[in-house]
């Protein structure tokens, strides 16, 4: 990307979903540990939870075992 204007890239943003999957919003190469490409959208959601049948996608599976977790960002102290 060297010499390559920033606006040019496009934004992705990762939201972490309270109790669900994480949410990737934005265009993005997601590869395996053979370095195979998933087809992905603009818009995809990744397993959290670790109980989907279709990871490493989100299958829904979190509901049904009642997957909780509250992750909150938290701001850098100014220490």
């Amino acid at each position: 990307m060297e010499g390559e204007a920033r606006d040019s890239v496009p934004e992705v943003k990762i939201h972490v979903r309270r109790n669900g999957p994480y949410f990737v919003e934005g265009r993005v190469g997601l590869l395996d540990s053979d370095g195979n490409e998933f087809t992905t959208e603009d818009k995809t959601w990744l397993c959290r939870c670790g109980h989907s049948e279709n990871k490493p996608f989100c299958d829904g599976s979190h509901k049904k075992i009642g997957f909780q977790s509250e992750v909150k960002a938290v701001a850098e102290s100014d220490s």
